[in-house]
């Protein structure tokens, strides 16, 4: 189903018609979003006293291919609803009493072949495609994507002549630092749920100035994709308060390796240069000889 609205918008609108029983699923789900996110049809429906089938009618009701479908869009409506509190709810709920080390590097695992299926490779080809064209490449990641921005940056800065992080702070001084952007630039764009506000202004205006815009996000649904002309999705859930970057910093390696493979010359000039540097200012410690 391709949603245009709230997926708790459409689910009040639809309140008044519903059946009992759909009623007593669709207010648990009102009201507790952070819990039902994470339920099979079988669990909601023991939760408000209902049969799994009902579930799987209410969700057909609605309009989705099955409860599946429901459950992904309530998680979607979810990631970008929670708290920090919340957050830190749901997560002593999910990973209490559970072999925490084992279930987060398996959530990560998962979110790492799911962006393997969901990623496009025509975008990833077109990202590659205009990055190793471009004339200057900005790179903009707020809050918790921040320190993805600082990855690409470092090595796409090893790699290219010009490179820009443009550093978050007040609205006007974000603008200030990409009032150049033009049609030879690219903007890559990196943010997740919660997703930062000033993220997609500025995409908005580098879209408007002519440049090429890349989104890092995780769903076609994220407020970054109307103005991406390659959306690279990379799977985010959280499995704390934190978000899981495995996938994204994933995929992000993935963008380096195949800029280096790309512009193979350019970059092994660049990186002969770095290391006499690094050698005559003695950057790096060896480790001592055994």
């Amino acid at each position: 189903m391709g949603q245009e609205k709230d997926l708790f918008e459409l689910i009040s609108e639809r309140m008044p018609e519903l059946s009992k029983g759909h009623k007593l699923i669709a207010g648990y789900i009102l009201e507790h979003y952070d819990k039902a996110a994470y339920m099979t049809a079988q669990e909601l429906g023991r939760t408000v006293g209902v049969s799994e089938s009902t579930v799987v009618r209410f969700a057909s009701m609605l309009g989705f291919d099955g409860f599946p479908a429901l459950h992904s869009a309530l998680q979607e409506t979810m990631r970008n609803k929670l708290t920090a509190v919340q957050r830190i709810e749901v997560t002593n709920e999910r990973l209490s009493g559970e072999d925490v080390l084992t279930q987060v590097l398996t959530d990560d695992i998962e979110k790492i072949r799911m962006t393997l299926e969901e990623t496009s490779k025509t975008a990833f080809a077109g990202a590659v495609t205009a990055i190793a064209r471009c004339e200057t490449i900005y790179i903009l990641g707020a809050r918790s994507a921040e320190p993805l921005a600082s990855f690409l940056s470092y090595y796409l800065s090893r790699m290219f002549p010009q490179v820009k992080q443009v550093r978050t702070s007040t609205t006007s001084e974000l603008f200030e630092q990409v009032m150049r952007i033009g049609e030879r630039d690219v903007m890559i764009g990196i943010s997740f749920p919660r997703y930062s506000r000033q993220t997609v202004k500025i995409l908005e205006f580098a879209k408007a100035q002519g440049s090429h815009v890349i989104a890092l996000t995780d769903s076609e649904q994220s407020p970054l994709a109307p103005f991406a002309d390659d959306l690279l999705i990379a799977r985010s859930d959280m499995n704390s308060f934190a978000d899981s970057l495995a996938a994204p910093l994933s995929l992000i390696n993935a963008l380096i390796a195949a800029l280096s493979i790309s512009n193979t010359e350019q970059v092994r000039s660049s990186i002969e240069k770095l290391e006499q540097i690094w050698d005559k200012y003695e950057v790096y410690k060896e480790s001592p000889k055994l």
